[in-house]
């Protein structure tokens, strides 16, 4: 007290008002993700990239110090909630970011936006809660769920493939991996596999796939689960096509290396996207942690100027909820994919790309676009969000 005194009294002397900002403490940002255990790399990136970006901005928003409170979530839904309480409740947190999981996002969500705290996803974007769910105080900076995989049934519609085998895991954003290969995709579906969460052995979908000669493998396996499957894949010297989403990745090809190359992918990014903050942003994240950025980390680095836009557009005053909301809706930043705007959701609008793993000239391997799919596209669950 004493202290906001002295500034109100400075103030007067000087003739300025004190603004809110001016008297509040740090801007608090709790971060939750996966940092542990097979899927620690995905989480690591959303960290990564999320810190580079605060740094980029020099440690402020809104001339406001920036704190960052980073917890692990195990991929346990359970333990999140209390993480997720603690962010809340101990730190006072303005903003929670993450998770990596839908099915760790399910379990958090309704604690962080009943408290009027706003949740930003960097990664997970599962479909209930971007139609009649869906809630102000959450926003995407991803994509829905079903969209990444809308690519692959495109591709394999497009190139004729009459016969294919589905593999992913048994939780909320492998339904959803499913729903949206299926949008596009007419051919004939052999088999769908659904293995638990964090299975690292498929010799037994392996089996299946060799007996069934399909056309292409569709697949959905992020993290551990993604690099044992390629790794068992090229082992078994297997030859169908492979169409995957986050099994391919710059969080899992430095343990995947060869194995990976020339696998398919889709994204809405990829590190060789030809515009200048990409470059910069790629120069700068393998500079700061030797390795190749992956979406994970653009995401989050995205999240953060999304933060950062709101906080700006409401002079540091973080009090009036409904002033915020509508900063963050907004999105005012320079987006490093580029085209980004939100739908009445709180999901992306953008382009989405067919992806290809190379192996650079230095030795690293990475995502590249072989084309462009979907240009400026929405979700379809938005029609059924009433504005926020």
């Amino acid at each position: 007290m004493k202290q906001l005194t002295k500034l109100a009294g400075l103030a007067a002397l000087l003739g300025v008002a004190v603004t809110p900002a001016a008297a509040q403490e740090k801007i608090k940002i709790g971060v939750l993700v996966t940092t542990s255990g097979p899927a620690a790399a995905l989480g690591q990136q959303v960290r990564d990239g999320f810190a580079l970006a605060i740094k980029d901005l020099g440690g402020k928003m809104a001339g406001r110090d920036v704190e960052i409170v980073n917890a692990d979530d195990e991929l346990k839904p359970d333990g999140a909630v209390v993480k997720v309480r603690g962010l809340l409740e101990r730190d006072k947190v303005d903003f929670v970011v993450g998770p990596i999981f839908s099915n760790i996002l399910q379990a958090i969500h309704r604690p962080v936006t009943d408290s009027k705290t706003f949740l930003i996803s960097p990664n997970a974007g599962p479909s209930s809660y971007a139609g009649k769910e869906c809630n102000p105080f959450f926003y995407v900076t991803s994509y829905q769920n079903d969209q990444v995989h809308e690519i692959l049934g495109k591709v394999a519609q497009d190139r004729g493939y009459k016969r294919v085998y589905l593999l992913v895991p048994n939780y909320q954003a492998g339904r959803d991996s499913v729903a949206g290969f299926k949008l596009d995709y007419k051919g004939e579906i052999v088999e769908e596999s659904y293995t638990p969460l964090n299975t690292l052995d498929f010799q037994p979908e392996l089996s299946k796939i060799a007996a069934l000669k399909p056309d292409a493998l569709f697949t959905f396996m992020p993290g551990g689960m993604g690099v044992n499957l390629v790794k068992q894949y090229k082992q078994a010297g297997a030859t169908v096509p492979v169409l995957s989403a986050f099994t391919v990745d710059e969080s899992t090809l430095p343990a995947q290396q060869d194995a990976a190359v020339g696998m398919f992918g889709g994204a809405n990014w990829a590190p060789n996207l030809d515009n200048p903050q990409s470059k910069k942003f790629v120069a700068a994240y393998e500079a700061a942690y030797n390795g190749v950025p992956g979406t994970y980390a653009m995401q989050a680095y995205d999240a953060a100027l999304l933060i950062d836009s709101a906080v700006k557009a409401v002079k540091g005053d973080l009090s009036n909820k409904d002033a915020v909301a509508a900063a963050l809706k907004k999105a005012d930043f320079t987006s490093l994919r580029g085209n980004f705007k939100f739908s009445n959701n709180g999901y992306p609008i953008q382009d989405f790309y067919l992806t290809k793993v190379a192996k650079r000239p230095d030795g690293k391997f990475q995502t590249e676009i072989v084309e462009k799919v979907f240009s400026n596209y929405g979700d379809r669950y938005a029609r059924d969000c009433a504005a926020k």
